[in-house]
């Protein structure tokens, strides 16, 4: 049984300072949401906040009760394809006012009954005030745990069960696997609406081969976060710190090098300033065109070139 921490952090994101432990301790009366979260999107922020404002509403405090790795990895022993990286995911929890993350490991739990969990974990270590999840929530082996469940046992537990409606928009149920799937295509634009905000990744900026600053373009380049999912290769437009409009190239340059290991390549627009070793955030608006070879490289200077108007309409 976990009981005792190994490590926490601080998370300061705002006016928000959130902490973050891998394993539980006994932190009582409190309101939890429980849920993997991967993307944050609007509806797990319904999710989330429900906690954030049921402790504000009976002067206490929230926490998240989340995992390392999708407990699908765990079950099925697939490679990890997520939305968010996990610094990101913190920063979007962050945001929304809750004050504790727990990240704990799913194997040392996959084992335990609804019963076992819900007694031995949440009641123990928290004596919770309320405990939020989304409509199709499952936990315990077997997936015995659900919604249900955490209805008919808070008399006997003394909190409040809070579940969280399909949410919807234009008729499409608001989900992780389908903004995956969006991303997979590329739709951006679609990616967005239902993250309720702009699909962002950060990086430490790289030096590359220099050849985008050959052709006249300079670029900022960034590696792909491993276990994130892949978008398409092509041009995307982006800006760069939530203030710089660039022109973004995702792939493998098939003209100029047709490199193994896809990277992000930024060319920030109306700017000139060396930062190598800089993290940057790029924030994607939308997807231009795909990746392909041209037949020479004043033919990619000319594309280029084109990308740029598109991405300053």
């Amino acid at each position: 049984m976990i009981i005792t921490i190994i490590k926490f952090v601080c998370f300061l994101s705002y006016n928000n300072v959130m902490e973050i432990f891998n394993e539980f301790n006994y932190n009582p009366k409190i309101a939890l949401a429980l849920g993997f979260f991967d993307g944050v999107h609007l509806g797990h922020m319904r999710v989330i906040k429900s906690a954030v404002d049921f402790a504000m509403q009976h002067n206490t405090k929230s926490a998240v009760i989340t995992f390392k790795e999708h407990p699908c990895c765990i079950f099925y022993d697939v490679e990890p394809s997520y939305i968010l990286k996990d610094s990101e995911r913190r920063k979007q929890i962050a945001n929304l006012g809750v004050d504790y993350l727990y990240e704990v490991d799913f194997k040392a739990l996959k084992d335990l009954t609804a019963k076992e969990y819900l007694e031995s974990i949440l009641i123990k270590n928290f004596e919770p005030v309320s405990i939020s999840t989304g409509f199709n929530h499952y936990f315990g082996s077997n997936k015995t745990g659900n919604p249900e469940f955490l209805e008919e046992n808070q008399e006997k537990y003394n909190y409040k069960y809070i579940k969280i409606e399909p949410q919807y928009i234009k008729d499409k149920l608001i989900s992780s696997t389908y903004i995956r799937e969006c991303l997979k295509n590329g739709d951006i634009q679609e990616v967005n609406l239902f993250l309720g905000r702009t699909f962002e990744i950060s990086g430490k900026v790289v030096h590359g081969q220099h050849l985008g600053e050959k052709l006249g373009f300079k670029t900022a380049n960034v590696e792909y976060p491993e276990n994130l999912i892949k978008m398409p290769f092509g041009a995307y437009k982006v800006t760069v710190n939530n203030q710089y409009n660039a022109v973004l190239n995702f792939g493998v340059k098939p003209t100029v090098a047709d490199i193994r290991k896809p990277i992000l390549e930024a060319h920030i627009l109306d700017f000139d300033r060396d930062i190598y070793g800089e993290t940057i955030s790029i924030q994607f608006k939308d997807f231009i065109r795909p990746e392909k070879k041209f037949n020479s490289e004043d033919e990619l200077k000319e594309q280029i070139k084109r990308d740029i108007e598109k991405c300053t309409e």
